[in-house]
C-alpha cells in the first residue's frame, strides 16, 4: 500500500511530470547527437572515396568501397547469427528461473489453506512424494532407454 500511495504522492507533487520531461530532452539530445555523428561518419567515408579515387582510379575505388562495405555486412551478419545460439539459451535460462520462481511462490501461498483443510498433511505430502519420485527415476533412466519423454538426457 505505501508503494501506491508513493506513486500517488509523486504524481500529484509533479515530481512524475518532471522526470518525463528530463527523459524526453536527453533523448532529443541522443538523437541529434547519434545524427551529427553519422553525418560525421559519411564526410569521412567520402573523404575516405575521394583518397582512393584520385591513388586507383574511379572504378577501382568504387569496387573497393562496395566490397569493403560487403565484407563488413557479413561479418556483422555472421557475428549475430553465431550469437543467437547464446541469447536463446540466456533467455531460456531466466524464463525458467522465472517459472519456478511463480511456482514455488504459487505453493507458498497455497500452502497454508492446504494445510488448513480436511487433508491437510496428505494433500501436500501426496504430490509432493510423487515429484520427488519421477524425478529420481528421471535421473536414474539411461539415455536411449525406453524414455517416456523421448528425450535423451
Amino acid at each position: 500500500m505505501g508503494t501506491l500511495a508513493s506513486l500517488l504522492s509523486n504524481l500529484a507533487s509533479g515530481e512524475t511530470v518532471a522526470a518525463l520531461r528530463r527523459a524526453r530532452t536527453a533523448a532529443i539530445v541522443y538523437v541529434l547527437a547519434a545524427l551529427a555523428a553519422l553525418c560525421g561518419l559519411g564526410f569521412l567515408v567520402g573523404a575516405a572515396y575521394i583518397e582512393a579515387a584520385s591513388r586507383y582510379g574511379p572504378m577501382a575505388a568504387c569496387l573497393g568501397f562496395g566490397v569493403g562495405f560487403l565484407v563488413v555486412a557479413g561479418l556483422i551478419l555472421l557475428v549475430y547469427q553465431l550469437s543467437a545460439g547464446a541469447r536463446a539459451r540466456r533467455r531460456a535460462r531466466r524464463r525458467n528461473a522465472d517459472i519456478k520462481a511463480i511456482g514455488i511462490a504459487a505453493a507458498l501461498a497455497v500452502l497454508p489453506a492446504l494445510l488448513k483443510g480436511k487433508g491437510g498433511l496428505g494433500v501436500v505430502l501426496g504430490p509432493a512424494i510423487a515429484l520427488a519420485a519421477y524425478a529420481i527415476y528421471r535421473e536414474n533412466v539411461k539415455p536411449g532407454s525406453d524414455d517416456p519423454d523421448g528425450e535423451a538426457d
